[in-house]
């Protein structure tokens, strides 16, 4: 298995979350590339069952993800979740302690409207 061991950058503040999410009521963006919302960092968390995380940069190393392994989503990298089996998810949104420099203003941030 193939988990990350990142965390949430320190300072960081819950600023919102998706409804808890299965794999038939996903919201589509998430499965395609796209990015967090603006000056936010993101968080995946299976509440049952497991899928995977990809960054569109490293395709090749699909993250893992159940209930013991969140997914810390880093602003400004394109990415999408993969459903490989029953889940249930959601994504929290943090409010990260500095601004960010350099934003993409035409990448598509699903996450936007649960913050």
């Amino acid at each position: 298995m193939n988990f990350q061991n990142a965390q949430l950058p320190v300072g960081a503040e819950r600023a919102g979350a998706t409804p808890t999410m299965d794999e038939t009521t996903i919201a589509p963006g998430i499965l395609a590339k796209h990015m967090a919302p603006k000056g936010k960092c993101g968080l995946l968390v299976v509440e049952e069952g497991a899928c995977q995380f990809v960054w569109e940069d490293d395709q090749a190393h699909p993250i893992d993800c159940d209930p013991e392994h969140p997914v810390v989503i880093f602003p400004e990298r394109y990415h999408h979740v993969v459903i490989t089996g029953p889940v249930k998810l959601r994504v929290e949104f943090y409010t990260l302690p500095v601004t960010l420099q350099g934003l993409d203003s035409k990448a598509p941030r699903p996450g936007e409207d649960f913050i």
